[in-house]
């Protein structure tokens, strides 16, 4: 028997690739039902705005507060996996995503859909790290990995062009929640499905896992990220620093509790590698730029240049189909030019798109917009696909789900800082636009809180008044998506250089270069 026959008779796939690759199809399911999830939602977002008629900062939580969940529970639950195994953390959580997504669908106020998107980010954080961890516990060969990798990205870039598309199918003719009810076919084929195929596999010598980093985990990401969204949207204020003092301090506190635990929920000393931490930074700053964009171009589609749903989703291809393509072939580019190269080219390509939305307007014809999304796709697949197979080649398979929890913490992280940073940019320009005079009280007040509520609030006002306010509201918005944009590309194109010396030396094989 063969060294890797003997290893996949020990994770229970069969040794020849059908069993494999069947295991790995199920997988990806996992990953479809997450993206397709987080995407739809920003189809969704006018619909939704006319209908429950959010504050502009409860549209911002509503958009956000999924992936601030899901950011601070992942590395918990990853480790989790890791203990309790992960096919089990994946089903289950597969099974509770399902519910909830119910409750998504049919929340009445703007608190319950954001309780409910809370609850959703919970479920959500079981499923990305096991899956990870799981490809890790199946493909031993590093080239293979890195196809199945690719796969699994592609998949996810696969749910956000499947997304928008279904999504605004279902926008033209259903209420919005029906976007948050295509999650039970799938949950349920998952379930199905995985419970015969996945093999079980987990730390034998974990340890217990740790509530109290769980907690610290949880309160420091979220204290923190929550406190760089008020500050961008409000100033600096007293109850904003002192929310940013105890996620800082908790955070802190996780990593000192780490250092001394046997079993942490994350081992720390990993950061101390170069190429392990530049690959983390890219990652998290690849779906910076991506999330922000994608969110907001959605309300550019449709609220400024007049796009129904299906025709926005249908908009947004490119950049979904770029990430596919560049998924599939980023581990064989990276083999054979450099990881360096290849991240760092990803992070600039998206950098440079950005920074051409900075001249957008109002009448900006498509092919400049499709142009810009596709090459923002073909950067991040080029930078997310390396970036997760450095972080999971990393460890050991033993470790697995926590160096899973990682890639999966910095993708999360990154979508929750790009919509709350860049969204704070926007709206903070979008709410100084000037209304018409006669304009006032409560009407005036729901057109400064989001464009999607200056659009619902010029249906009270004679047609005049109303064209020359939504007017107004569509160029404030567009001056800042454009500044947003700046920002992004600034923040990109920064992040390039600084990953082209953090991943000097970095390959694409077992273990880390020393």
């Amino acid at each position: 028997m063969t060294r890797s026959e003997l290893l996949n008779r020990q994770t229970g796939v069969e040794g020849k690739s059908r069993g494999r690759w069947l295991a790995l199809s199920v997988l990806v399911l996992a990953v479809l039902l997450v993206a397709v999830d987080a995407t739809v939602l920003g189809l969704a977002t006018p619909a939704l705005s006319e209908d429950l008629k959010p504050s502009g900062t409860q549209l911002l939580w509503i958009g956000d507060i999924y992936s601030f969940v899901i950011a601070g529970l992942l590395v918990s639950m990853g480790s989790l996996g890791d203990r309790i195994g992960r096919k089990k953390l994946l089903l289950t959580g597969a099974t509770a995503f399902g519910v909830v997504s119910v409750l998504n669908a049919y929340a009445t106020s703007p608190e319950m859909m954001i309780v409910a998107r809370a609850l959703l980010g919970v479920a959500g954080a079981t499923l990305m790290p096991s899956t990870l961890a799981l490809i890790r516990n199946i493909f031993h060969d590093p080239k293979e990995r890195s196809l199945a990798i690719g796969i699994w990205g592609a998949t996810a870039s696969a749910g956000a062009a499947v997304g928008p598309v279904v999504g605004g199918a279902l926008l033209q003719h259903f209420w919005w929640g029906s976007v948050f009810l295509i999650n039970l076919p799938v949950m349920i084929a998952l379930v199905v499905v995985g419970s015969k195929l996945l093999p079980e596999s987990k730390n034998p010598v974990a340890g217990p896992w740790d509530l109290v980093s769980v907690a610290l985990s949880l309160v420091g990401v979220i204290g923190v990220v929550y406190a760089v969204k008020e500050a961008a949207t409000h100033g600096l204020t007293w109850e904003v620093a002192g929310t940013a003092l105890l996620g800082a301090g908790a955070l802190y506190a996780f990593v000192r509790r780490q250092l001394t635990l046997s079993s942490p929920l994350l081992d720390m000393r990993l950061f101390r590698h170069r190429g392990f931490s530049g690959a983390v930074l890219a990652d998290l700053l690849t779906v910076f730029g991506l999330s922000g964009l994608v969110f907001f171009l959605s309300q550019f589609l449709q609220l400024v240049q007049g796009r129904d749903p299906l025709e926005a989703g249908l908009a947004e291809l490119p950049a979904a189909i770029g990430a596919v393509v560049t998924g599939l072939v980023a581990g064989r580019y990276a083999r054979k030019y450099s990881v360096r190269s290849i991240v760092a080219g990803g992070l600039a390509a998206i950098g440079l798109a950005l920074g051409v939305l900075t001249v957008i307007h109002k009448e900006t014809g498509y092919p400049l917009l499709g142009v810009a999304l596709l090459v923002v796709g073909l950067g991040a697949g080029f930078s997310f696909t390396v970036t997760a197979d450095v972080i999971l080649s990393s460890v050991p398979k033993e470790q697995a789900g926590s160096a899973s929890a990682v890639s999966e913490t910095a993708y999360e992280l990154g979508a929750a800082l790009g919509i709350a940073l860049l969204g704070s940019i926007v709206t903070g320009v979008y709410q100084s636009f000037t209304a018409p005079a006669s304009v006032t009280g409560p009407v005036a007040d729901a057109a400064h809180d989001s464009l999607g509520g200056a659009v619902e609030a010029a249906k009270s006002l004679d047609p005049a008044t109303a064209g020359q306010m939504v007017g107004a509201a569509q160029d404030a918005f567009v001056d800042g998506l454009r500044l947003a944009s700046g920002v992004g590309a600034a923040v990109l194109l920064a992040t390039a250089a600084a990953a082209w010396f953090l991943l000097k030396g970095q390959r694409l094989q077992e273990g880390l270069q020393h």
